[in-house]
């Protein structure tokens, strides 16, 4: 995920102002009141259970563990929940009340990074998405609302699209709409309601053969030259390239010795860019840069392309009552921090139904943005977990309103509608 430093917050051209009276553009505020009393009831038992899954740190696919810790809980919290749901560590809570209805659709991520663990706060995400549901579930009962709240366990998020194959299995078909959040570096109180980029994620193996490296070297085909090379040209590439396109990329080789020419290696690459129609572009440029790399050094080369993941669509009615929401009791709001330069597989969910994903600041020191040992000890602070539970409670009122409110919802489409023209 990107990293930032911390500024003096200052709000975007296009925010509306800050109410004169706080609350007065708030939609229901006894929703919201109630909404608050449930998750500031739950504090506690969140900080323990987003702690609890900061300590024990699985990757990709591997989140066994907090599969079942979440799952136990959601249950405990009269959730009826599916376990190993479509992929082995997904899950799904669900809590329906009245007849009929819309659904409203939470994730929760889980997994962490590898050596770093939760480096970039999944275990916040995953604390969120459970304040959510439980204060959404509070306000059904509360104010007897007919609809239906989805909690999705989505996994492997950290470059495994969990959300991608989910949403091929049918798990987010039944939804009117989606949210969740992601910390961030940022400036203190703020929530983002940025973008991201698209990521075509990409392997590159070349083939050579072995030789003694100083007695006949020339009896080999050096695969790790390939995929220097394969670097080098995309290096030269960069130039041409726009700011905000990203790549980058490391090596892997199995069995190499130094004095052993290597007749293995693997470049593993990422291309980033700031919409998927932008990315499909940059990918022909770069493609090129790769058999290239191969013909130049003799070997042989085999690339493996993942389904690309797209840039984020914030859809603007949901982003609009979330920014009422946070600037009348929480914070500000701004549209450049987030994360903005790292991507995400909720990126496609935005794409197929109307979606939300902001992010929230937590405090950092600095260069110790996501994906830093530093950032893994931020989301374990105490003012890490009231800023996820602040989202958590914007998110949970604007949830609501996409129930009980059709003209809103009709918006909702609306504004989902328009930005699949672009």
């Amino acid at each position: 995920m990107a990293q930032g430093k911390a500024e003096v917050w200052r709000p975007a051209d296009t925010s509306p102002p800050v109410p004169e009276t706080p609350g007065s553009e708030i939609f229901r505020p006894d929703i919201l009141d109630e909404i608050e009393r449930k998750i500031e009831e739950m504090s506690d038992e969140l900080r323990v259970l987003s702690l609890d899954i900061h300590a024990h740190p699985e990757l990709r696919y591997e989140e066994e563990r907090t599969h079942d810790v979440v799952t136990k809980f959601m249950s405990e919290h009269g959730f009826e929940v599916q376990q190993h749901y479509h992929l082995p560590t997904a899950w799904l809570a669900t809590y329906k009340h009245g007849q009929g209805g819309r659904t409203i659709g939470v994730n929760s991520e889980m997994d962490a990074l590898p050596a770093i663990g939760h480096a970039c706060g999944h275990n916040l995400i995953c604390i969120s998405g459970v304040a959510v549901a439980c204060a959404m579930k509070a306000a059904l009962e509360k104010f007897n609302i007919s609809a239906t709240i989805q909690l999705l366990g989505t996994p492997a998020e950290e470059g495994g699209a969990g959300k991608l194959r989910l949403m091929k299995s049918g798990a987010y078909k039944d939804m009117a709409a989606c949210l969740m959040c992601h910390p961030a570096p940022g400036p203190k109180g703020s929530v983002s309601l940025s973008s991201c980029l698209a990521v075509q994620q990409l392997s590159v193996e070349y083939f050579g053969h072995t030789a003694h490296a100083a007695l006949s070297p020339w009896e080999g085909i050096n695969a790790l030259d390939a995929a220097v090379l394969a670097y080098n040209n995309i290096s030269a590439l960069r130039q041409q390239l726009k700011p905000t396109v990203r790549v980058h990329g490391i090596f892997q080789g199995k069995d190499w010795a130094v004095n052993v020419i290597p007749d293995y290696a693997n470049y593993k690459c990422y291309i980033r860019a700031s919409t998927a129609a932008e990315l499909g572009d940059v990918v022909k440029r770069i493609l090129p840069c790769f058999p290239a790399a191969a013909q130049a050094t003799g070997c042989e080369h085999k690339i493996t392309m993942e389904e690309p993941l797209t840039d984020i669509r914030q859809n603007k009615a949901l982003g609009d009552e979330v920014a009422r929401v946070i600037r009348s009791r929480y914070g500000g709001i701004d549209y450049e921090w987030g994360i903005h330069s790292a991507s995400t597989d909720f990126g496609n969910v935005t794409y197929a139904l109307p979606s939300l994903h902001p992010g929230f600041a937590i405090p950092t020191v600095l260069n110790g943005g996501n994906h830093t040992r530093d950032f893994a000890a931020a989301a374990a602070t105490p003012a890490a977990h009231q800023a996820c539970l602040d989202v958590s409670k914007a998110l949970a009122a604007t949830g609501i309103r996409v129930l009980i409110d059709g003209a809103y919802f009709a918006e909702v489409k609306r504004t989902f509608e328009e930005s699949q023209q672009l």
